[in-house]
């Protein structure tokens, strides 16, 4: 069966607008845009859930582009669609200050539901979505039971993130998860075939997703009626392997030229005529194409909205605390519900892991849609919520995540779960594979997520399982990341404390680093003063003083250092477990608790990198770590409370 006219039209006038798009400021992706603009047009036009009147709205299906650089033909959508996305804001793609920026950005334009660009990490984040709208449809049936889609391409398939993400929706039966696979067969370095000749069917499969294909990747109604089975499903995710001609129109159609190079006035026109659309001028949407969008797009999701509300004021009059709790879950509300009646008495002595996994299980007591879980190392990174239950798709209602030894899968999948709103998740695994999450981390704090990062097993006193599981440069790596907060307690009450603040982030991820070994809890430590970054744990005496400046384990070692020079050196001890708090400070706090730096040590046991921006003398650790007693291992690399000391006789 054949394109209807409208449908013919509409796709010609959306590649065309593709076109000009890109070549305008001569930069973008024009293949995927030209290839796959029949496949984003009829998931909105006949499928996809949402009010470009409310793009925010809750129950709207999620579409997250997993193939970011198709940015342009997501906003040229957007905009026929109904969306606050302008013509003149299709005229200032890739430009600055823009909303059609080069790749999708959360929360910049209306209606893009996901920060996207580094291939594969879409797939993942989708799956996120879809299992949080399995848990909220557990939790709230009338409210939350709505589709999530995603359009990936060659490249996010050889992304080793996506088989993570992959295998773990089909472990999980995410059957309201359907993938769209634009299968063009290039790259931009040319043919797949020079990198990549997967069975895909038999790999998708394998990981228990059903696998429908289309033939004719211009054929809106085959691709309608592969997603029209593909709601159907029971049990299973959809992949729909969509063949398609990359640049279709372009005299380089079927070639990594049109991958990433504008066509230019010339091809464009070639393509145009190809589309029968060459009698236009340029950025020109025929009144049809945006008449159809409103009757179709606009009333469906109108519609539903509606449907919805009479849902809600259901609820909200049947039962208002579980209304309470669902906006709440949404809004990031969590005042209400932590109680603060925790103290800790003297002479307590914990591993910050161990104070961290009690905090879980309070937190979990509080707050109804806090939930968690690790990569596979629940019972060392203490993420386990004692009294509930595992999450399966038998048990939505579980709290206990079991992500799998799956780290980067694991943070993208958090990120997704945030996406898609109301539930407030926390991840965990060993400190040293944040690296394998380190592009995840970035897009949490790309996105403006509060992702909660638990990472245990902090430094070198891990000990015996040696160099390859002892941190270094893990601390600089992450301090380096804008938009990220990092905190590594120095004791029970300073893990209270940040925890504290990651539940009040409402914008930026927070990482949390905890020990593997106990920490003797300190006199002065303060709850509330870790959300400053840096404080005075232990004055000095006189004008004239040196400052130890430590965090983690390495505060306990300063007072201790400092107690072996009574009487012979004046030292004030600041603990600083975030380094992005404390420089959020105003100057005036900051010059007073750090006064002189010619007269500061920073001893930490971790690279020394980053504590010269305050301290003019480091004691850290810029080499690996060895295999043996925590203790002994220190020793051996000179990182010890006597060599402390004589750094700090010879700077008095």
């Amino acid at each position: 069966m054949k394109n209807s006219k409208i449908d013919e039209l509409s796709i010609a006038a959306i590649r065309s607008l593709c076109i000009d798009e890109i070549n305008k400021p001569k930069s973008g992706h024009p293949g995927v845009a030209l290839g796959a603009a029949p496949i984003m047009y009829t998931l909105y036009k006949y499928h996809l859930v949402a009010n470009p009147k409310d793009p925010r709205w809750v129950n709207r299906d999620r579409f997250i582009l997993s193939c970011g650089h198709a940015s342009s033909l997501m906003y040229t959508m957007l905009h026929v669609s109904g969306y606050n996305v302008k013509m003149d804001d299709i005229k200032s793609f890739r430009t600055v200050n823009s909303i059609t920026t080069g790749h999708p950005e959360y929360l910049l334009t209306d209606g893009v539901d996901n920060t996207s660009g580094p291939l594969g990490q879409g797939i993942a984040q989708a799956v996120g979505c879809a299992l949080s709208e399995s848990i909220l449809h557990a939790k709230y049936p009338s409210l939350i039971n709505h589709y999530t889609y995603c359009m990936l391409g060659d490249g996010c398939l050889q992304e080793g993130v996506s088989q993570e993400a992959i295998s773990y929706a089909g472990l999980q039966k995410l059957n309201k998860l359907i993938c769209l696979y634009d299968s063009n067969q290039v790259t931009l370095d040319g043919p797949l075939a020079l990198s990549f000749n997967d069975n895909t069917r038999k790999r998708f499969e394998a990981s228990h997703w059903n696998v429908l294909e289309v033939k004719d990747g211009n054929n809106v109604n085959e691709i309608n009626d592969a997603i029209k089975v593909a709601k159907t499903s029971k049990d299973k995710p959809t992949l729909i392997i969509v063949n398609t001609i990359i640049g279709f129109g372009s005299a380089k159609q079927g070639t990594s030229k049109t991958h990433g190079s504008p066509l230019g006035v010339e091809d464009g026109a070639v393509a145009k005529k190809t589309y029968g659309f060459n009698n236009h001028p340029d950025f020109y949407m025929p009144k049809e194409v945006y008449a159809e969008f409103k009757k179709t797009f606009l009333v469906r999701g109108e519609k539903a909205k509606a449907r919805y509300l009479v849902n809600v004021n259901n609820l909200k009059k049947k039962n208002p605390n579980k209304y309470k709790e669902f906006t709440n879950g949404f809004n990031l509300s969590m005042n209400s519900y932590i109680k603060d009646n925790i103290s800790y008495p003297d002479g307590f002595s914990e591993s910050t892991r161990k104070t961290s996994g009690n905090l879980v299980n309070k937190f979990a007591k509080e707050i109804p849609f806090f939930l968690g879980g690790s990569a596979d190392v629940a019972g060392s990174v203490m993420t386990k919520i004692n009294d509930e239950t595992e999450l399966t798709p038998n048990n939505r209602l579980g709290r206990n995540i079991s992500f799998g030894i799956r780290e980067f899968e694991m943070a993208a999948i958090q990120n997704g779960m945030l996406l898609h709103g109301g539930l407030r998740p926390y991840i965990g695994c060993f400190f040293v594979f944040a690296d394998y999450m380190k592009a995840a981390i970035r897009m949490s704090a790309i996105s403006k997520l509060p992702a909660i990062y638990l990472f245990s097993h902090d430094s070198i006193y891990v000990g015996e399982d040696g160099p390859t599981h002892q941190p270094i440069e893990q601390l600089a790596m992450l301090r380096s990341i804008p938009n990220l907060i990092t905190i590594r307690p120095s004791d029970a009450k300073e893990t209270y404390g940040a925890w504290l603040c990651a539940l009040a982030s409402t914008n930026t991820p927070v990482c949390i680093i905890l020990s593997r070994q106990n920490l003797p809890l300190l006199k002065n430590s303060d709850v509330n003063k870790v959300k400053d970054g840096a404080y005075i744990v232990s004055k000095e005496k006189s004008k004239k003083f040196v400052t130890l400046l430590a965090s983690g384990s390495e505060v306990s070692m300063a007072l201790e250092a400092k107690e072996k020079l009574k009487g012979k050196v004046d030292i004030r001890v600041v603990s600083m477990p975030s380094m992005e708090l404390f420089n959020a400070k105003p100057a005036a706090y900051q010059n007073k608790i750090l006064t002189n730096r010619d007269k500061t040590i920073a001893v930490e046991a971790g690279a020394s990198m980053p504590w010269y921006k305050y301290a003019k003398y480091v004691m850290g650790i810029d080499r690996f770590g060895l295999s043996g007693n925590a203790n002994e291992v220190a020793k051996e690399i000179g990182f010890t409370t006597e060599n402390l000391v004589k750094l700090i006789l010879k700077v008095k």
